[in-house]
């Protein structure tokens, strides 16, 4: 009676879990008038962070070749502002890749 039991709630557990991924259609950020894009060869892997601790979310986007890390403060809805290069000491950061 327990197998039974336990196999009913396991079945109603997995149900629940694969109706609630449901997603948004993707939308493409804009820059300015021009969309967010990742530099070649692509490998980036953007990510949101309270740079400044204002409670405001930027959008990061590493660069693969150079080590780099572009950052778009969120200005509204789906804008943020043209990216700059995350500094430090007044020169682009850079972080060194394995290759």
């Amino acid at each position: 009676m327990k197998r039974l039991w336990f196999s009913a709630l396991l079945v109603a557990a997995s149900s629940a879990c694969t109706n609630a991924a449901d997603f948004e259609p993707p939308v493409r950020l804009k820059a300015g008038d021009d969309a967010v894009r990742v530099q070649s060869p692509g490998y980036a892997a953007p990510c949101l962070a309270d740079l400044k601790g204002d409670g405001k979310m930027s959008l990061l986007v590493g660069q693969f070749a150079g080590g780099r890390i572009q950052v778009f403060e969120y200005l509204k809805g789906e804008k943020v502002a043209p990216g700059d290069w995350l500094e430090v000491d007044g020169k682009p950061a850079e972080v060194p890749g394995v290759w």
